[in-house]
């Protein structure tokens, strides 16, 4: 059973689920593969967790708990959501290199920078050891690579970040993680009568959009 890791920078979670990621595929086979939440946003009809003011002050807070409670280096950056484009572009035309996806969620999260800064990004090419990043988004279409895994992700019901997809079964966020285990322990684990039913439960009401 082959996974894949379904992540954007701009999302906290995604870097407080990284560890769990790693530590996941030396069982088992996980592509990290880079994706827009945003373009997710669109298309499923959402707004972001930080688009809703109460929720934004929640969200971070949890994050902030969640990384002290597991004993997880973290710091927000200066000003959250950032636009992470050119990052996951980079990211897309290193196919996910996952000691490339750790360098830029610990250069962001563990130690608090500014994603578009210069100096973040001169720590990110001698980290990574690249000397110009447009070049290598150029020459290997990142752009278009991008937009295509979002589109791809969309397809297979992806609707935020961070997902982890194993054996057909999506697992979102990192409160996911621990029932992901449970499915690669037990692959028949979404088998029973009541997770079933749970799948095609009928909606009760529609509400007005």
């Amino acid at each position: 059973m082959n996974g894949v890791w379904y992540f954007d920078l701009v999302s906290p979670f995604a870097y407080l689920a990284l560890g769990e990621i790693e530590a996941l595929s030396l069982q088992v086979p996980i592509a990290l593969r880079p994706v827009l939440f945003g373009a997710m946003l669109n298309h499923w009809g959402q707004l972001g967790p930080a688009e809703i003011a109460p929720k934004r002050v929640q969200t971070s807070r949890i994050c902030v708990w969640k990384a002290r409670e597991n004993g997880i280096a973290f710091r927000f950056p200066p000003a959250h959501p950032f636009n992470p484009l050119v990052l996951l572009r980079l990211l897309t035309a290193l196919d996910g290199r996952p000691d490339a996806v750790r360098a830029l969620f610990d250069l962001i999260w563990r130690d608090g920078r500014d994603p578009q800064s210069p100096e973040t990004l001169r720590l990110a090419r001698e980290r990574l050891g690249i000397a110009d990043f447009d070049a290598v988004i150029e020459t290997s279409d990142a752009k278009a690579k991008l937009r295509l895994a979002t589109q791809a992700a969309v397809a297979a019901g992806v609707f935020g970040v961070p997902t982890l997809a194993l054996g057909g079964q999506l697992f979102w966020g990192t409160d996911a993680m621990p029932m992901a285990r449970a499915y690669l322990a037990n692959p028949l684990l979404f088998e029973d009568e009541e997770m079933r039913r749970v799948e095609a439960l009928p909606t009760g009401v529609d509400r007005r959009r």
